[in-house]
């Protein structure tokens, strides 16, 4: 089915009031899930809604929970979110780091103890829209791993994402850089497995190591697959990078089996933030972006492409399209946000009067 952002973002609003969210932090939550989907990334949208709600009423998820400072010295800011929702904790930090790289020319936040940030992409946006240069380094605790490290036949970290934004040059939109360590996001996986389509050649091993594209393997009742690192040796050397900054340097731990026995999804985040304009004395940078970027993009297309595009175009695209068509959302997707809707006290005619869905 096909529904329009508008009407998605109020049904994930009205679930996340009902499972207990104030109105502020549940407009806050389904906005930034649905924005996932029209920018095309589906793996962190609203499919995440039952997990979330899970977490909300097991307690493992903190209700109108805020980002508290632990240290805040010169540039360098380490904060707390107190397993709150990373839709809200990503923002207050982003908020928290970006006048300080004003201030400084440089900001370093090390974010710990976050549930799920979503989409890390969103934090880039946030500091390239204030003029500034950013780099996240993420990892993933609170669950049981789902990649394998190169050479390995079993899980031993999680998705690990990487993510560097550069902010708008001209007539030129920001760069975004944001992407899964591992070959997709382990999101991606669930939601071939909700199709009931095959996973991406190369993506994932089964209980033995060997290459599969069944996404089933990651949800047997037996041993689970893997997922692959994206980039074969490079990506896990970016994802192990990610474990030590993001979750040994920050404090909030690495996906050591000690760190994961809460089966939530726990977000540490270190963010680097850069104001060109502290470096760039002579300003060239939005001259050879804007040039270099010119320059690539004037290659002629392959065979089967229309343009060639730069990190933040795909999504760009996808909201251009799902924004004027809607929102796919597949059956068992479907399925599951209802029973998630149902759980939480919302009826069939609440929903139907929500979405409107065209069917």
């Amino acid at each position: 089915m096909l529904i329009q952002a508008e009407n998605l973002t109020t049904f994930m609003a009205a679930v996340c009031g009902a499972a207990g969210s104030g109105v502020e932090e549940s407009a806050e939550v389904a906005a930034n899930l649905v924005e996932a989907n029209l920018k095309g990334h589906d793996s962190h949208g609203v499919g995440l809604i039952p997990t979330y709600v899970n977490s909300m009423v097991e307690d493992r998820l903190g209700i109108g929970q805020h980002v508290s400072v632990i240290s805040d010295v010169g540039p360098i800011l380490v904060l707390d979110g107190n397993l709150g929702f990373g839709q809200v904790i990503g923002r207050e930090a982003m908020e928290l780091g970006i006048p300080k790289a004003k201030e400084h020319g440089v900001a370093v936040v090390a974010l710990r103890n976050s549930h799920h940030l979503g989409r890390i992409g969103a934090w880039g946006e946030i500091c390239a829209a204030a003029g500034l240069i950013s780099i996240h380094y993420v990892n993933v605790t609170g669950h049981t791993p789902v990649v394998a490290p190169f050479g390995g036949s079993d899980a031993r970290f999680v998705t690990n994402p990487y993510c560097t934004a550069l902010p708008a040059q001209g007539d030129h939109p920001p760069v975004i850089l944001d992407m899964a360590t591992s070959q997709v996001a382990m999101g991606k996986i669930r939601v071939a497995h909700n199709k009931g389509v095959e996973a991406p050649e190369g993506a994932l091993i089964d209980s033995t190591g060997r290459p599969t594209r069944d996404p089933g393997v990651m949800y047997s009742d037996g041993p689970h697959g893997a997922l692959r690192s994206m980039g074969l040796h490079k990506g896990y050397g970016l994802a192990f990078i990610c474990e030590m900054m993001a979750g040994a340097l920050t404090g909030g731990g690495t996906c050591l089996p000690e760190h994961y026995h809460r089966q939530t999804i726990i977000n540490n985040m270190m963010t680097i933030i850069l104001d060109p304009a502290a470096i760039d004395v002579d300003e060239v940078f939005g001259r050879e972006v804007t040039a270099m970027t010119d320059h690539i993009t004037a290659s002629p297309p392959a065979p089967g492409v229309d343009k060639v595009m730069v990190p933040g175009d795909p999504e760009r695209k996808s909201a251009a399209a799902r924004g004027r068509d809607g929102i796919p959302i597949d059956d068992q997707t479907w399925r599951e946000l209802v029973e998630t809707a149902h759980r939480v006290g919302l009826s069939d005619g609440d929903i139907d009067a929500i979405v409107r869905a065209n069917r």
